[in-house]
C-alpha cells in the first residue's frame, strides 16, 4: 500500500504558477513540478475541501488551473472532527489567529491518516518551532501528526 501524501495549497499553486523571477521561488516551483511528475506516483495523494476552497481564490484563470490539478487527487471532507482538531491546534497559540486554514490542513491530513503533509508554507506548517508546539499537543491527545515537509524532502535526494 502506498504512503499517503496530503497536498496543501502551496503545492498546487506552485505547480501552475508562472515562473517566478525570484530565484528561490523559481527553484521551489521547479522542484514542485519535478516531484509532481516523477515522485507523485509513489504516493496516494489527497487534499481537502479547504485546499479546493483556497485554490478557487484569486485570478480566475489560475484558479481554474489549480482546480484542474486537484482533479488528480482524492478530496477529503472537512468534518466536525477536523474542525475540532483545528480548533485545538489554534488554542495552542502556535499559529496566528488568522491562520486557521493552516490548522485545518494539519487536522485534515492527520485525521485522513496521511503519512506526509506536503507544503511550501514554511512560516506556519513546515516550521520546526510551530510543529514542536503542535506535536506536543498531539502527543498529549494521542494523535499522530503526519510528517510535514517540502517536495524536496520527499524526493529522496536533498540536492536539486
Amino acid at each position: 500500500m502506498k504512503e499517503i501524501a496530503y497536498i496543501e495549497t502551496t503545492i498546487v499553486s506552485y505547480l501552475v504558477a508562472r515562473p517566478s523571477r525570484d530565484l528561490v521561488l523559481s527553484a521551489h516551483q521547479q522542484v514542485t513540478r519535478e516531484w509532481w511528475e516523477n515522485e507523485r506516483v509513489n504516493y496516494h495523494c489527497i487534499a481537502s475541501e479547504e485546499v479546493a476552497r483556497e485554490a478557487m481564490l484569486g485570478d480566475t484563470g489560475m484558479a481554474q488551473a489549480r482546480i484542474k490539478v486537484l482533479e488528480e487527487v482524492q478530496i477529503v471532507g472537512i468534518t466536525a472532527e477536523v474542525e475540532a482538531m483545528a480548533a485545538t491546534f489554534m488554542a495552542t497559540g502556535a499559529l496566528p489567529l488568522t491562520m486557521r486554514p493552516d490548522a485545518t490542513h494539519l487536522a485534515a491530513a492527520t485525521l485522513s491518516g496521511a503519512d506526509y503533509l506536503l507544503t511550501w508554507n514554511c512560516r506556519h506548517l513546515a516550521n520546526a518551532h510551530v510543529l514542536r508546539r503542535l506535536q506536543k499537543e498531539a502527543e498529549r491527545r494521542g494523535w499522530q501528526l503526519p510528517g510535514v515537509c517540502t517536495p524536496l524532502e520527499l524526493m529522496g535526494d536533498c540536492e536539486p
